[in-house]
């Protein structure tokens, strides 16, 4: 829930705002929990009383007022609202030169999908978030905190404009993996086509997948295999429009890939 009158956003849920608290307490304006959490965010409020940061013991009524879900798990602490940084050619050299892969959402549009792919990333020690400006991607919001359960605090957003003027820069310096599931390759290979290069992997949205322009500016369209894609253990792919499911959620589908890519 955002407060636009402060430009607040609020964390919740227990995992996210622990995590908060341990990696960037120095970001929390105000902080409330419930009697029962009492005790278990000491250390935090030792910091904020030293920093002069507001906390307090509050009802459950009141949390659930101030991050407007009742999934807060008994903690909500208030943030600076959360925008992305605009990715900028220096940036984008420096993952290369680190080789530091990166994600590349088109057009995620739901907030609880992008927390769990932050959550995913985090796990997989991927750092780079890429989020287009559009009216279809979702924003960071508190459910995307809360999804993420701690994962934010890993991972880093960004903003671009064009999504293809992107793919087209990365070119010959990342390795731009895309989804569809009419690809031919199946995931298990990317790794050997890319060679040392940091991967960007691209996720559409949750509805069409990415755009053919998008994939026009893939090096490799991957998919992952199904029970239904494989006919009797040989590695011939069919119709998906015959799949009793033809995909996965881009969530899931995020930490299979990130799974893939990280192997190495």
């Amino acid at each position: 829930m955002k407060n636009k009158k402060n430009q607040e956003l609020a964390v919740c849920g227990f995992a996210a705002v622990k995590a908060l608290g341990k990696e960037h307490p120095e970001n929390i304006r105000r902080f409330y929990y419930s009697e029962e959490n009492s005790k278990k965010f000491g250390e935090l409020c030792r910091f904020l009383a030293q920093n002069k940061v507001p906390y307090n013991m509050v009802e459950n009524k009141d949390l659930e007022r101030l991050c407007g879900s009742v999934h807060h798990q008994g903690a909500v602490a208030m943030i600076d609202e959360k925008l992305p940084e605009p990715l900028t050619a220096s940036i984008a050299t420096s993952w290369i030169q680190a080789g530091e892969s990166a994600l590349l959402l088109d057009r995620v549009g739901n907030a609880n999908n992008l927390g769990a792919i932050a959550r995913s990333a985090a796990f997989f020690g991927i750092k780079n978030i890429i989020l287009p400006i559009n009216d279809a991607q979702s924003s960071i919001t508190t459910s995307t905190y809360r999804i993420a359960q701690g994962g934010m605090e890993y991972v880093k957003m960004y903003s671009v404009r064009s999504v293809i003027r992107l793919l087209q820069d990365m070119a010959g310096k990342m390795y731009r993996i895309g989804t569809d599931v009419r690809a031919s390759t199946p995931l298990s290979k990317v790794n050997r086509e890319r060679g040392t290069k940091p991967a960007l992997v691209v996720l559409g949205n949750e509805e069409q997948g990415i755009s053919q322009v998008v994939k026009d500016n893939c090096d490799c369209l991957v998919v992952i295999p199904s029970a239904f894609s494989l006919d009797r253990g040989e590695k011939q792919f069919s119709n998906p429009d015959s799949w009793p499911v033809e995909s996965l959620n881009v969530a899931q589908a995020a930490a299979i890939i990130l799974y893939e890519v990280t192997k190495k």
